[in-house]
């Protein structure tokens, strides 16, 4: 994107040249600025279980709630040490970053039983997963909650003011913790999505956030493992700024979500519980 150099420009993001061609034919050469994408490989007790291409800021978090996400950590507790290690001499071009997690015994036996290999992509949420019984995994039913559509519609016009890294290169997702009336209160930035919301549940669990005290606002649209994840992390509402898919919808009502999708302007669309998201919902901490 071609903004102004901010003075301290937030992680994640690196400084190119480039030439931009205009209608009218002309060229102008500038400086730009582009958002990091890093092979992130997840080490369990020394073993690699996953390869992420992601944003390279927040990797505790991320650790922290892609293992609880994906049910490989039953609890927070179980994650006992987190070490980012850089892997590679080139400034330029990082061959990655190992994120080496010390978890409990408990855990690491649990690994043995669900080991997969993902080559990740940025926008892929299930790739290597090895059974049909991993890739439909049962969620749980969070506590649910009633939030009013003024309140989405407020979280998801204070999403931008809270995104850096998406006004400066424009090639990031958000992931926001947003309380019941739609205050802002915790983001997370990622290339990917699905990290983002990782990355938002990991901080939400050393912040000691209330689950079920807010719903989760996302900079995309709400495929399956985002209505999961969010399920995961116990957040009974998700708001969407683009649609659902069909399976995201049915996972929803398993679980109980309140699912809003195209959340723009004072416009959403209730594709689950319409019944909790209300205009006179706003401010009830009850169904």
């Amino acid at each position: 994107m071609n903004l102004d150099s901010p003075l301290q420009p937030p992680a994640g993001a690196r400084a190119v040249h480039v030439t931009e061609h205009r209608g009218h034919g002309g060229a102008l050469q500038r400086s730009d600025w582009l958002a990091e994408e890093v092979p992130v490989a997840l080490v369990f007790n020394g073993i690699s279980h996953a390869v992420m291409m992601a944003s390279p800021q927040d990797l505790e978090d991320f650790a922290l709630g892609f293992g609880l996400t994906e049910g490989l950590l039953l609890s927070p507790g179980e994650l006992h040490g987190v070490e980012v290690l850089p892997v590679g001499d080139d400034p330029h071009m990082a061959q990655g970053i190992e994120v080496q997690m010390a978890v409990s015994s408990a855990c690491a036996w649990r690994l043995k039983g669900r080991r997969r290999s993902l080559e990740g992509r940025t926008g892929c949420g299930l790739c290597g997963t090895d059974s049909l019984a991993d890739a439909c995994r049962a969620v749980p039913t969070p506590t649910p909650r009633s939030v009013a559509p003024q309140a989405l519609a407020l979280a998801m016009a204070s999403l931008r003011d809270w995104q850096p890294l998406q006004q400066l290169t424009g090639a990031t997702h958000a992931a926001a913790f947003c309380d019941l009336d739609g205050a802002v209160q915790l983001v997370r930035e990622d290339v990917g999505r699905h990290n983002a919301l990782d990355k938002l549940v990991g901080a939400m669990v050393r912040a000691r956030l209330a689950p079920d005290t807010g719903f989760i606002a996302i900079s995309s649209r709400a495929s399956y493992e985002m209505v999961h994840k969010t399920a995961m992390a116990g957040v009974s509402v998700l708001a969407a700024v683009s649609a659902p898919t069909a399976r995201a919808v049915d996972t929803a009502l398993a679980a109980g979500i309140a699912l809003a999708g195209f959340v723009r302007g004072q416009d959403c669309v209730a594709y689950t519980h319409p019944e909790r998201l209300h205009p006179e919902g706003i401010g009830l901490h009850t169904p």
